[in-house]
Formats: structure tokens, sequence, C-alpha cells
């Protein structure tokens, strides 16, 4: 029975740590991106340079650390 009503639910609902993890690349890209718009002045108030917020900007989505996707 199981069975059945597992076949009948949306892929979405049956691999959600799939979607999720795509998901959270996305964020992250979109979190990367952000950070190298940030101004030198802005980046200084978070305590980051120029040059580390760059080299983070231009790291892959699944570059990542695993505790952050998990």
């Amino acid at each position: 029975m199981a069975n059945c009503i597992e076949h009948s639910r949306p892929v979405y609902l049956r691999r959600p740590s799939l979607y999720l993890y795509i998901a959270k690349m996305f964020a992250l890209r979109r979190q990367r991106m952000h950070l190298a718009e940030l101004s030198d002045e802005q980046l200084k108030d978070v305590g980051l340079t120029r040059e580390a917020a760059d080299a983070e900007a231009r790291r892959k989505a699944w570059d990542a650390p695993q505790y952050w996707l998990s």
C-alpha cells in the first residue's frame, strides 16, 4: 500500500532533499553575487576585504561547506 501512495505523489514531494539542495545552491550563488556588489566601505563594515569578497563570489555554487548544505 505504501508503494502505491508513494508513486501517486508528485516527484518534488518524493525527493525533497534533491530539490532543497538545488534551491540552497541557487541561494548561495545569489548571496555570493550580492557580496560582490557591496562597496568597499560596506565590506569593511562586515570585516571583509575586496579581495576576499571577490574570491568568494568566484566560487562555484556547488563549492559550499557541507554544514551549510545540511
